[in-house]
């Protein structure tokens, strides 16, 4: 994982909470994860497709983005295509 969290242009790095607020601050309101959009709707909405139940986004510095719990891997501008594997097993 990259430590680096910068965001591109046009976007916004926000902070991914629990929605539940009483709840957040009793565990300490942890930063569950970071998320680059350009609106908070985006960015809750892009934590939700992550698997993050329930999130609360709110704007946060690249500083507090490396306290995040959990930071998505980056895109990669160019990805190779996995090498196919052959199998040993048994053929019938």
């Amino acid at each position: 994982m990259s430590t680096t969290v910068t965001p591109s242009q046009g976007n916004q790095l926000w902070g991914i909470y629990y929605t539940d607020r009483e709840y957040a601050r009793e565990i300490g309101d942890p930063l569950r994860t970071v998320i680059e959009a350009a609106t908070k709707g985006a960015a809750e909405e892009a934590a939700g497709k992550l698997g993050f139940e329930s999130p609360w986004a709110h704007p946060v510095t690249a500083e507090q983005a490396r306290n995040a719990q959990w930071l998505p891997p980056r895109k990669r501008r160019h990805q190779q295509s996995p090498a196919r594997k052959h199998s040993h097993g048994i053929h019938v």
